[in-house]
């Protein structure tokens, strides 16, 4: 496969992806119209903002090809690794936060308060890893970093 066909098929798989996210979002909403739970709403609510975040990412992916390639300097990364470190380590204190709620929890038969709790523990895990592996990236631009 070419260059050329492999962006083609991403820009395809892209924009069909772009279809789902924004059926996503009609469809959480359309739940959170109808139900007035509000765990039912919230989890709703969540996806809903996932899935907007996600057709943002895949709209950086179509414009990085069809528009500007994407870039990120030494020099910028360089302005703001010191922030983004910091950072790193609130998301480990926000993960030490969470564990500490759950293991609080154990056993004590508080489900919904326990699914919600998992719920952010997974999302600071991934903030975590995001970070962790953007720091892969500034590890290839300072192959002695």
């Amino acid at each position: 496969m070419s260059t050329k066909e492999l962006q083609e098929k991403i820009l395809k798989t892209m924009k069909n992806w772009q279809k789902v996210e924004e059926a996503s979002v009609e469809s959480t909403g359309s739940v959170i119209k109808k139900s007035t739970n509000p765990i039912v709403q919230l989890v709703m609510e969540i996806i809903q903002n996932d899935s907007r975040m996600h057709h943002r990412v895949q709209q950086m992916i179509v414009d990085s090809m069809e528009k500007q390639a994407l870039s990120l300097t030494p020099e910028e990364m360089g302005e703001v690794w010191e922030m983004i470190e910091k950072h790193l380590q609130i998301e480990k204190k926000m993960v030490e936060h969470v564990e500490d709620a759950l293991g609080s929890l154990k056993g004590k038969k508080m489900i919904v308060q326990e699914y919600l709790l998992n719920y952010l523990l997974t999302d600071e895990r991934k903030h975590d890893k995001l970070l962790s592996e953007f720091n892969n990236i500034k590890k290839g631009m300072y192959p002695y970093a």
